[in-house]
C-alpha cells in the first residue's frame, strides 16, 4: 500500500494520478471529506491533517511507502516532521520526500525549511528518497498568465538568469518510480529540465504558442515586493518568495542534466510542449471577463 499525501495540491494530485495509473495499491490523504470526493476512481481515501498527530496513525495503517509533500507554509518543518514520526511509529518502510532545489546549498527561504526535514528523515531508520525539483512549467500559468491576458506583459526581477523548468507531471513520474523501485533508496535527486531559459525566452515561447505579443519586463526586486504586498500577500510569503528568487538570479537554477530522464525513463516534457498544450491560458480576456 502506497500513501499519497497532499493529494489535492499541485504535486500531490499529479503524483496520485501517476501512481493510480501504475496499478499499484494506493491511498490518498486529504484534509477534508469534500476534497476526498475528487480522488480518481478506484482510489482509497483518508481524511487527515499533518497538524493532528493522532489522526496520522490511522491514515498509515497497512502502508509501506509514503509520498510526503506539504505546501509552502511557515510550519512546514513541524508538519512534515509530524508525518515522519508517524511513519516510524507505524512501521512504514520507505518515504519519498518532495523537497526543493537549493535544499543542499541555500540557507534561506523554502529550501532551508526543506533541508531541516531532509535531515530529520535521513536521521531515522526509514528507507528514503529525496526529490529536489526545479521550478515548474505550471508556474508560468499561475504567476505570468493573469498579467499576460490583461496586458500582454509579465513582470519579475529575474534579469538574464536561466531556469531549467520542469513539468509537474514529470515530477509525478519520478515519484511513482521512486516509491516502487528499491534501487532509489538512499538517493537524492535534483530534478532539472531539458533546457535552461531566460524570462525573455519564456516570453518569446509564450508569444509563439499563444499567437499574441508577449513581453517580459524586468523590475527592481523592491518594486516586486511592493506589488506583492499590495496584492495582499502576507509579508512572510513575499520575503520567502523573493529570497528564493534571489537563488535563481544568482544562477543556481539553470543546470541542465539527464537525471530526470534517467529516473522516469523517458525524455522530460519541454516548455514548448507545455505551452502548446496550454496556449489558451495566455490569450486575451474576453470583453465580458
Amino acid at each position: 500500500m502506497i500513501l499519497i499525501t497532499g493529494a489535492s495540491g499541485t504535486a500531490g494530485r499529479e503524483a496520485l494520478r501517476a501512481v493510480a495509473k501504475s496499478g499499484a495499491k494506493h491511498r490518498a490523504m486529504y484534509r477534508s471529506a469534500v476534497e476526498a470526493t475528487k480522488a480518481p476512481p478506484g482510489t482509497e481515501t483518508v481524511v487527515a491533517d499533518f497538524a493532528k498527530k493522532e489522526a496520522l496513525g490511522s491514515a498509515l495503517r497497512g502502508v509501506r511507502s509514503v509520498y510526503l509533500v506539504c505546501g509552502p507554509v511557515p510550519d512546514l518543518v513541524e508538519l512534515e516532521s509530524n508525518m515522519i514520526d508517524a511513519c516510524v511509529e507505524a512501521g512504514v518502510t520507505h518515504v519519498v520526500l518532495n523537497s526543493a532545489l537549493g535544499a543542499g546549498d541555500y540557507d534561506k527561504s523554502f529550501p532551508s525549511w526543506h533541508r531541516k526535514v531532509e535531515d530529520k528523515l535521513r536521521g531515522t531508520k526509514l528507507s528514503w528518497t529525496i526529490l529536489r525539483p526545479n521550478s515548474f512549467h505550471q508556474n508560468t500559468v499561475t504567476y505570468y498568465a493573469p498579467s499576460i491576458r490583461a496586458q500582454g506583459v509579465f513582470y519579475s526581477s529575474l534579469g538574464n538568469a536561466r531556469t531549467s523548468y520542469i513539468d509537474v507531471r514529470d515530477v509525478a513520474g519520478a515519484v511513482a518510480k521512486t516509491l516502487s523501485d528499491k534501487e532509489h533508496s538512499g538517493k537524492i535527486y535534483e530534478l532539472n529540465g531539458p533546457e535552461a531559459l531566460t524570462a525573455n525566452e519564456v516570453a518569446e515561447e509564450i508569444a509563439k504558442h499563444s499567437g499574441r505579443p508577449v513581453k517580459y519586463v524586468d523590475i527592481p526586486m523592491e518594486a516586486q515586493r511592493k506589488s506583492m504586498l499590495d496584492l495582499g500577500m502576507p509579508e512572510w510569503q513575499v520575503t520567502a518568495l523573493l529570497d528564493l528568487q534571489q537563488y535563481y538570479v544568482n544562477g543556481k537554477g539553470g543546470e541542465v542534466d539527464d537525471v530526470l530522464q534517467r529516473v522516469i525513463g523517458r525524455p522530460p516534457i519541454t516548455m514548448e510542449q507545455f505551452l502548446a498544450e496550454n496556449a489558451a491560458a495566455f490569450r486575451e480576456q474576453s470583453a465580458t471577463a
